[in-house]
């Protein structure tokens, strides 16, 4: 069960970086990198009527809105039903509901059998996730 401490409403935009220390739920639009806080296990929630331009990083990232942007999470990434992703996917497990979109890659970070470009992206995230844990 989730609990969200932090809610950005649907009337809401909010532009530039955003870095969470606890669960947030957006159900408005981020213009800019949503990143959870180093060593804090946050979960971003994005509603149906939430819009991300930017790259996601945070422990769970679960999707009912659209994505415009990578998504990296350690844990889990939750696609459901209506979402819209235009990016690369990073996730320890996935889940999708039919109905969701994707435009990207599905990278595993437990899969041994990637390809070039996969491997890439993993590189790609090992970086930026290594910048989030030293702030």
């Amino acid at each position: 069960m989730e609990s969200f401490e932090t809610i950005v409403g649907p009337a809401t935009e909010v532009h530039g970086r955003l870095v969470a220390s606890e669960s947030l739920r957006i159900d408005g639009s981020v213009i800019g990198n949503i990143e959870a806080r180093q060593g804090k296990n946050v979960s971003i929630a994005l509603g149906r009527t939430g819009v991300v331009q930017g790259d996601i990083y945070a422990f769970r990232v679960l999707v009912a809105g659209r994505v415009e942007g990578n998504i990296y999470a350690t844990e889990r990434v939750e696609l459901h039903e209506g979402a819209e992703v235009r990016g690369d996917i990073t996730y320890g497990q996935l889940g999708i509901e039919h109905g969701a979109k994707l435009n990207g890659l599905m990278i595993s970070r437990n899969s041994d059998d990637q390809d070039a470009s996969a491997g890439d992206s993993a590189a790609i995230f090992q970086a930026n996730w290594s910048k989030i844990k030293s702030q």
